[in-house]
């Protein structure tokens, strides 16, 4: 099979000055990719900005004979994020690819955190997610293309102590994500998400050296840039780390019709092993499927 490629294709790539979003802009532009490198330059916890890490990349980049642009806006910032946009149709005049990687961590016990800690990190990584996608959404739609990639993590998906502001915002992203994979269908917009297992800035300090030297964030970069191309599904939560690479998804089990007559707390408990059997259990495409079930229950089904 011919080799993924990005010739003509317009990527932006928040949160790219290192890490992760470093790797996935380089790749995307080694392919063939026009690449806005995204960064608010600031620390781990979300404090400062400089441009520096955004415009070495770039630097990279062009060193390499690729083509690229710099931004510094925060994701948070409207006017930030629409002057992002404004740059890369200024310069190319499309927007194909959106990896929003950006993010910041604010780890404590639910019991020692403040609430400003758990609404920064949810802003950051939520609506860092959203204000993006919906400044790339129209533009997409009128070209009947778009590739959407959204960044997820095990802490959302099954929770990490110390991380219910990223745990929330994490698994928040999904949901984001089931729906916008619906609307993006008609004009051929694919939205996915990735759970990544990689030595960042962010996990540097939570892990030995040993494990960071096989967790390396160009091992998680060939399944994001798989969702970034034509061939990608939609909808998909990639997990990836260490050149491992694994599906997630949501499942709900076949349960159980109680009946309306008389239902009762106690019937739930009594039936709670065939309630939460996992025999038959689904992953739903669509939220009203799980209705379906519900009715097809009600009728004897």
């Amino acid at each position: 099979m011919a080799d993924i490629r990005f010739d003509g294709k317009v990527a932006i790539v928040t949160g790219a000055g290192g890490g992760l979003g470093r790797q996935h802009a380089l790749e995307l532009a080694r392919r063939g990719a026009k690449v806005v490198v995204n960064d608010l330059g600031g620390s781990v916890d979300g404090s400062g900005g400089s441009s520096s890490a955004a415009d070495a990349v770039v630097d990279e980049i062009k060193a390499a004979g690729g083509e690229a642009i710099s931004n510094g806006s925060s994701v948070t910032d409207d006017a930030g994020v629409a002057l992002m946009i404004k740059q890369a149709m200024d310069q190319w005049g499309r927007i194909d690819i959106l990896v929003a990687n950006a993010g910041i961590l604010r780890d404590k016990s639910f019991a020692k955190m403040e609430i400003a800690d758990f609404e920064l990190v949810l802003n950051v990584h939520l609506m860092g997610t959203v204000k993006p996608a919906k400044a790339v959404w129209d533009i997409m739609r009128e070209q009947n293309y778009g590739r959407i990639v959204v960044t997820t993590s095990s802490s959302g998906l099954y929770g990490n102590f110390g991380q219910s502001n990223y745990g929330a915002a994490k698994l928040g992203i999904i949901g984001f994500m089931n729906t916008l994979r619906l609307e993006g269908a008609k004009n051929n917009i694919h939205v996915n998400a990735i759970a990544p297992v990689a030595a960042t800035r962010m996990t540097e300090n939570l892990m030995p050296a040993a494990v960071l030297e096989r967790l390396k964030p160009e091992y998680v970069t060939p399944g994001v840039v798989y969702l970034c191309s034509e061939e990608a599904p939609t909808g998909a939560i990639l997990t990836a780390g260490a050149g491992a690479f694994a599906l997630s998804r949501i499942y709900e089990t076949e349960g159980v019709y109680l009946g309306e007559g008389g239902l009762s707390v106690e019937e739930v408990r009594d039936n709670w092993s065939k309630i939460s059997d996992p025999e038959g259990h689904a992953a739903y495409a669509a939220g009203g499927e799980q209705s379906q079930k519900f009715f097809r229950k009600l009728s004897g089904g």
